[in-house]
């Protein structure tokens, strides 16, 4: 039987790793952008395992708030990495300081 505490050590540990991601390597956008987006599904899982636990729905419905914002933020962060990857012919994070008008 899997009980909430294996939902919860997951989380902790999807959330450990996308840590981990956007501290080791911070000169990727595209490896920063998946490592924002793991951060996010990690506190997701934990949303919905408290719902399914408490028998609340509110959980579920701030993944679907929380899951719009996601696909926002990734589609501005991809609009911004191929203006980089266009100007600079580079996707290294420390080059967009040179993208100031």
């Amino acid at each position: 039987m899997i009980t909430l505490s294996h939902y919860l050590v997951l989380s902790a540990i999807l959330f450990a790793i996308s840590v981990a991601g956007i501290f080791l390597n911070r000169k990727n956008i595209i490896v920063l952008l998946m490592a924002i987006e793991l951060m996010l599904l990690a506190v997701n899982m934990n949303f919905i395992a408290f719902s399914h636990h408490w028998g609340n729905l509110a959980g579920q419905v701030m993944v679907f708030f929380i899951l719009t914002v996601a696909a926002a933020e990734s589609a501005i962060g991809l609009a911004i990495l191929v203006i980089l990857f266009r100007n600079l012919r580079s996707i290294n994070v420390d080059d967009i300081g040179t993208l100031k008008g």
